[in-house]
């Protein structure tokens, strides 16, 4: 006998961290994106990313971007981005959800912007871990169901440079702490925080 039920969940948001991409407007200045569909491979960052959204229309027009990772004691600020687009007008559908456009999302969030060194968009200085990235490759995925609103890119990007707040690393080295850093999670629509340590893999180096 089995313990399981089947189940259809209206979202599959097991369990990522949350990042705040931010991208070039058209007219210059940077907007920022909340999002947790990202993965990472060797020096790549792969994300998903609303087709409809002004963050994903930059990063393809311009294939520069940079991946902010917020701590876990930011959330609230993440969260006073989360109904706010860059797009104007508004996407119909968003609309219906209660978005509405915000031209200077460092404004309102109360984040603050920081130069990059490689790439044009700025960082979020508040973000312990930054990467700043280019696109290298993308595509829209296969079979979407026609009825939903909007479809999504599947956007992969190399890392060209890494920032790290000096108290999240563990001295001499290019490691980060994990006892120090404290990333942002987002379950099933929820925010967390990490949980106890467990161990470590056999190819952890420090």
């Amino acid at each position: 006998m089995s313990d399981h039920e089947t189940i259809s969940p209206s979202v599959l948001y097991f369990g990522t961290p949350v990042v705040l991409i931010t991208s070039l407007n058209p007219d210059g200045t940077t907007n920022i994106s909340p999002m947790s569909s990202a993965w990472a491979l060797g020096d790549r960052v792969v994300l998903g990313l609303t087709s409809t959204s002004q963050g994903s229309e930059n990063i393809l027009r311009e294939r520069q971007l940079v991946l902010n990772f917020p701590s876990a004691n930011l959330w609230s600020k993440v969260e006073s981005l989360a109904k706010l687009t860059g797009r104007k007008p508004v996407p119909p559908h968003k609309q219906k959800m209660g978005y509405r456009f915000e031209a200077d999302k460092f404004n309102s969030s109360g984040l603050t912007s920081q130069p990059s060194e490689l790439v044009r968009p700025a960082r979020i200085a508040e973000c312990p871990i930054q990467f700043e990235a280019e696109v290298v490759a993308w595509h829209a995925p296969g079979e979407w169901p026609s009825e939903r609103p909007e479809t999504f890119y599947i956007i992969e990007t190399k890392v060209l440079r890494v920032h790290a707040y000096k108290d999240i690393l563990i001295p001499a080295t290019n490691h980060i702490d994990t006892d120090q850093w404290h990333p942002l999670l987002y379950v099933f629509r929820h925010y967390f925080a990490k949980g106890l340590k467990l161990g470590q893999t056999f190819k952890a180096e420090a």
